[in-house]
């Protein structure tokens, strides 16, 4: 039996109120989205449900990637469906169905039967019943057992009939814009992409802006960072990535500010620009892929001063993580293999053999004052060079 369709299963959206359709409907947005390179798709709602029915030949492990990248699917059954529900007909697929799915049949089962359509004229329980007495007698190794079975075979009974017993997990959380935008600072490191894949499970879109330094940073850097939003692309949907050329303010600061103040302050500058761009895309926070305690500019005292330039709320989805828990999820993600690349980002390049651990922010703001004779032109002509690429997954 080929599977041509299947039935989406949510978790969180199914404890929402009456606006629960809204979250369903981003949902199936997604969905669309996501299988839009693995072929055409019917997908429609009923009753709690999601199906994606295939319209056209496609390949069923790229369909179910592509749909396990999908925040807000808790599983994804692959089904069978059949316009007859006459019971005598449902036996003779059921039956089918476990001859095909599986060669070795010596496992425990149960049959769970929704009865959705209450005009049918048997009970739930006694088509399971019945369903698992024809099972028996067609195949003599099974054996029943309701209460942990190896395999659950469920049946629902609707306008149509609906058989599935697998249900393969999805990555959980809210469908992707049901929570907002935001701008993430996005490195090319280990933790921004993992940040931002932690802030869209939220269901909150993002778009990203990534500091390059010429010629200090290389052609291969920031082709390396638009990798990387690729890859969480796949998660997040399109986002609009900004390249912003951060060299001149980079320089200025070298030359004017105290070195073991560096990374702070560049810090704070990326962060003003950073804001500039998400008030301009009406994103209502700030994402950065800090972790309390990971380098200096992540310590309590730097996140306070460097937190200090924004108006908007900034979150930290790594912020209580290890690394060792960060590299995990970056792995699972895919993003891992793409972060380790040897190309330098522009914080590395310039950082101080013994930076600041517990800046004070007056000390910090007496620092930039050295930098008011150029800061201004500096912050504009960066702002008005900035590029913008388009990302998406495929």
């Amino acid at each position: 039996m080929e599977f041509k369709a299947f039935l989406i299963k949510y978790a969180e959206i199914g404890i929402k109120g009456k606006n629960r359709y809204l979250f369903e409907d981003a949902l199936i947005q997604q969905m669309k989205y996501a299988l839009k390179p693995v072929g055409e798709f019917h997908i429609r709602k009923e009753s709690g449900r999601i199906f994606a029915e295939a319209l056209e030949e496609f390949d069923f492990d790229e369909a179910v990637e592509a749909l396990s990248c999908v925040f807000g699917i808790s599983g994804i059954c692959p089904i069978i469906i059949e316009d007859d529900n006459d019971f005598s007909h449902i036996a003779r697929v059921v039956s089918e169905y476990v001859d095909d799915r599986y060669n070795n049949k010596n496992f425990s089962f149960k049959v769970n039967v929704r009865r959705a359509d209450k005009k049918y004229p048997i009970k739930s329980m006694e088509v399971a019943a019945l369903l698992g007495e024809h099972l028996l007698n067609c195949f003599e190794e099974l054996h029943v057992d309701v209460h942990h079975p190896d395999v659950t075979i469920t049946v629902e009974i609707r306008n149509k009939v609906y058989i599935y017993s697998e249900e393969i997990p999805g990555p959980g959380g809210m469908p992707i814009g049901t929570n907002g935008k935001a701008m993430l600072l996005l490195s090319g490191g280990i933790d921004s992409p993992v940040a931002g894949y932690m802030i869209s499970k939220r269901g909150v879109r993002i778009d990203a802006t990534y500091f390059h330094a010429p010629p200090y940073t290389s052609e291969r850097a920031k082709q390396k960072v638009v990798d990387l939003a690729k890859q969480i692309a796949k998660y997040t949907g399109p986002i609009n990535l900004h390249i912003v050329n951060f060299t001149d303010i980079q320089m200025a600061i070298y030359e004017k500010c105290p070195h073991d103040e560096l990374t702070i302050i560049m810090r704070r500058y990326m962060m003003k620009i950073a804001e500039h761009f998400a008030k301009e895309s009406k994103c209502l926070a700030l994402v950065t892929g800090e972790s309390i305690g990971q380098v200096a500019s992540q310590t309590m005292q730097s996140l306070f001063v460097t937190n200090e330039v924004c108006d908007m709320p900034v979150f930290r989805p790594c912020i209580g993580m290890d690394k060792n828990d960060i590299v995990a999820l970056s792995e699972k993600i895919g993003t891992y293999e793409t972060s380790i690349l040897p190309y330098e980002d522009c914080c590395t390049i310039f950082v101080a053999k013994h930076p600041v651990t517990k800046p004070r922010l007056d000390v910090i703001k007496k620092s930039e004052r050295k930098l008011d004779d150029c800061i201004d032109e500096l912050m504009k002509n960066a702002l008005e060079t900035e590029e913008v690429i388009k990302i998406n997954a495929h």
